[in-house]
């Protein structure tokens, strides 16, 4: 693997974090990665508050309180797609909307009229999250002391979520929501331990926690919780019993897997259920790690009819696909990942992959997978991703949708991966969607009319 120095106009800086895959074996793993965005070149990074505000948003029964301006709130309402089987509380967002006097004399008080205020509306809501975003940080407002009184005069946890921007990148409000969960969980902590599983990193967009479950339910194994998709408290605080972690999206959840596992003892165990071949792989692994041979057989069994009835289905699509190029530009590691695996059984090369968050181990076995000459990038600008995809030829970018328009600018198909998403990509349904997606996008005939 080597860096990527040559005469294109790229920041001296981000030289190290754009490397190209040789043929010769070597250090795998080359990659500048797991750094704050150079100054200037204009990340696709989201803030700490965006991190974790949308690793808390979708726990169904909160109230998420934004101490900051208005902007803020604005900037991640609803952001996910992801659905409820029971309250949809979480699917407001409220803000203290701190104007200049709030920064000048203190915005304290507001924030403690906005949670009394939303407390009278006398809802079903069991706990409540506050956002300390850049400008509370800058003025300092004592936000946990609020949190304490408000949690006292209320009987419910309320949360404060250390999130000012500037204190790092979209990694650290990972860890601040971690953070955040792990408070409301400690009280539970229990030595009780049921042969139940929790699900985490799985955001149950456009149902894909769901699917996930009927699976494990086929095998016969429970879930308890699901961090943080379609979970509410009274599910939160029973994971402690828990036997096993299951974690989905790696960058944002394992934190909060080797915190669960210092203060509960649960191990846990990194899964993706993306594609034919990492569902499989991580539904047989689940069982082995659960000591189940039941479910296991059961895994083997569900998987190899499943796989055949998709392979008809994805013998029709092969002809239409195989040859083309992909570029990939996702946030975690982990769906980069299977996203290669994914295009490779469908006979479609991955000449360019990116990532937000990924870590050193996602980028080694990145560069497993991919053909020589395969760019790879940490924390792309668009100026990058726009040089790299018209090099390599790309045929589609599967990114998210601030990646869209430049695709569509450059006349490049388009498949959104992204968590605005209405339509699941996970477990064998998710093939379906996928393969049908990129297929339709790929070969629209709108582009024999993109100059």
């Amino acid at each position: 693997m080597e860096t990527e120095n040559n005469n294109r106009n790229i920041l001296d800086a981000r030289k190290s974090s754009i490397v190209i895959k040789d043929s010769c074996s070597g250090a795998k793993g080359g990659i500048c990665c797991d750094s704050n965005s150079v100054s200037g070149s204009v990340s696709q990074r989201a803030c700490v508050y965006c991190g974790a505000r949308v690793v808390l948003n979708p726990i169904t029964d909160a109230y998420h309180i934004v101490h900051g301006p208005i902007g803020c709130s604005s900037y991640t309402w609803d952001i996910r797609g992801s659905l409820t089987s029971g309250e949809d509380i979480y699917r407001n967002s409220f803000s203290t909307d701190l104007q200049e006097t709030d920064i000048i004399f203190g915005g304290i008080k507001k924030l403690e009229a906005a949670v009394d205020e939303l407390m009278e509306k006398q809802e079903n809501v069991k706990l409540i999250f506050i956002y300390a975003t850049c400008i509370v940080g800058v003025i300092g407002d004592d936000v946990e002391a609020l949190c304490r009184m408000k949690s006292d005069q209320y009987g419910i946890p309320v949360i404060p979520v250390k999130s000012p921007g500037f204190s790092g990148n979209k990694s650290t409000g990972y860890r601040m929501a971690c953070d955040a969960i792990m408070s409301v969980l400690l009280p539970y902590k229990s030595e009780q331990k049921r042969k139940a599983i929790n699900i985490l990193g799985d955001f149950n967009l456009a149902g894909e926690m769901w699917i996930i479950k009927n699976y494990l339910k086929e095998m016969g194994i429970d879930v308890i919780s699901g961090f943080t998709g379609d979970t509410c408290y009274e599910d939160m605080i029973e994971a402690p019993k828990a036997a096993l972690n299951i974690v989905q999206c790696a960058g944002s959840s394992t934190y909060l897997a080797n915190r669960m596992e210092e203060e509960f003892g649960i191990p846990f165990l990194k899964v993706s259920f993306f594609g034919i071949e990492d569902t499989t792989a991580s539904l047989i692994r689940v069982a082995e790690a659960l000591g189940d041979e039941a479910a296991r057989t059961k895994a083997i069994e569900f998987c190899s009819r499943k796989e055949a009835e998709l392979a008809g289905f994805l013998d029709r699509y092969r002809g239409n696909l195989e040859g083309k190029k992909a570029a990939i530009y996702v946030g975690g590691g982990f769906k980069a990942i299977s996203l290669i695996r994914q295009f490779k059984a469908m006979g479609i090369e991955t000449v360019v992959v990116g990532t937000q968050t990924g870590k050193k181990e996602d980028y080694e076995i990145i560069e497993s997978l991919v053909e020589p000459d395969t760019i790879i990038l940490d924390d792309a600008n668009p100026a990058e991703l726009e040089t790299f995809m018209k090099e390599k030829g790309a045929d589609i970018l599967v990114g998210g949708v601030k990646e869209r328009p430049l695709a569509y600018k450059l006349g490049i198909a388009f498949c959104d991966h992204n968590h605005e998403r209405k339509y699941p990509l996970a477990g064998f349904e998710g093939v379906y969607n996928f393969t049908m997606e990129i297929n339709k996008s790929m070969n629209s005939p709108v582009w024999e009319y993109a100059g």
